[in-house]
């Protein structure tokens, strides 16, 4: 039996979009469900939202099974909350692909990293991510995940972007009235390369939105930060007139009086390899977790 070790994050959406892939493609929603309903419920009592029954480390032996050695594992890390809680997450669990082939699934703080040490040849994680620590800034926008490979420095890394997984969520381009109208433009990258001031972001996508606007777009910009005073990103935007975050609906942007402009770029868990590990059998394990219906894997450049 030949086992490929696939890394992924510990919790959150991107996991949560493996696992509803591996339902779909390998039979096992009963497992996915049980994942996912877990750790769902865990952050729950991490924020205060739910009430458990007994400690996080009796909460942890009731969730493994010693008996079932597919059964997934889970395990304690520090969350970031006020008092830095323990909290519950995913571990690891192996699910069969066919009588000679196993894939294990393994829980990493940053998966992508982990394929950058060549620790594994294949894992998922954030685009985001993967912006922000490998693609080469360039003058011209970069607006779409088929162009992502072209953009790495293969002197950087050996870690390429096979696919995305659909779960799509968007950095969009929000923007005050005021501001709309001062420059008469669309509310797309037309306008950003018009615009001249204070732009707001998140700091944390500094790199990403230089990426996906161009260097040339954000000559004469200068990049704000949202504060603890804002409440949250789109208070903070609304403020300044003009900048960039993820949107799904983009209905809170408009409780705040901003207007959704272009979609810049997809925010969604993607599936990388690691090309000098990547074998035959993580080859199937890819066409797997990549089907037809997501769409052509990329090319690696």
């Amino acid at each position: 039996m030949t086992t490929v070790s696939v890394a992924v994050p510990r919790k959150g959406r991107p996991l949560e979009a493996v696992l509803d892939r591996l339902a779909e493609e390998a039979g096992v929603a009963g497992l996915a469900d049980d994942v996912i309903s877990t750790l769902r419920y865990e952050k729950a009592v991490t924020k205060g939202d739910q009430s458990a029954t007994g400690d996080v480390y009796e909460r942890l032996a009731a969730y493994s099974d010693d008996e079932e050695p597919t059964a997934p594992e889970y395990t304690l890390v520090r969350d970031d909350r006020s008092g830095m809680p323990r909290r519950i997450v995913f571990d690891s669990v192996t699910v069969p692909v066919d009588e000679d082939l196993q894939l294990r699934l393994v829980g990493r703080e940053e998966p992508f990293r982990a394929l950058r040490k060549h620790e594994m040849p294949l894992g998922f994680d954030s685009a985001d991510l993967f912006l922000e620590e490998v693609v080469e800034l360039r003058e011209e926008p970069l607006a779409e995940l088929g162009d992502v490979n072209e953009r790495v420095d293969p002197r950087d890394t050996d870690v390429r972007l096979v696919a995305g997984l659909g779960d799509t969520v968007w950095h969009s381009l929000l923007v005050a009235p005021e501001v709309a109208a001062e420059y008469d433009a669309d509310l797309t990258r037309e306008l950003v390369d018009a615009y001249e001031g204070e732009f707001c972001i998140s700091p944390r996508y500094e790199r990403l939105v230089e990426g996906v606007l161009g260097t040339a777009a954000i000559d004469g910009i200068d990049f704000t930060y949202p504060t603890d005073d804002h409440g949250d990103e789109e208070a903070a935007i609304a403020e300044t007139g003009i900048g960039v975050y993820l949107t799904v609906s983009g209905g809170t942007a408009r409780e705040h009086g901003l207007e959704v402009g272009e979609h810049l770029f997809p925010s969604e868990t993607v599936l990388l390899k690691s090309e000098p590990e990547v074998t035959e059998a993580a080859d199937r394990v890819a066409d797997l977790l990549v089907s037809a219906e997501t769409g052509t894997r990329l090319a690696a450049q």
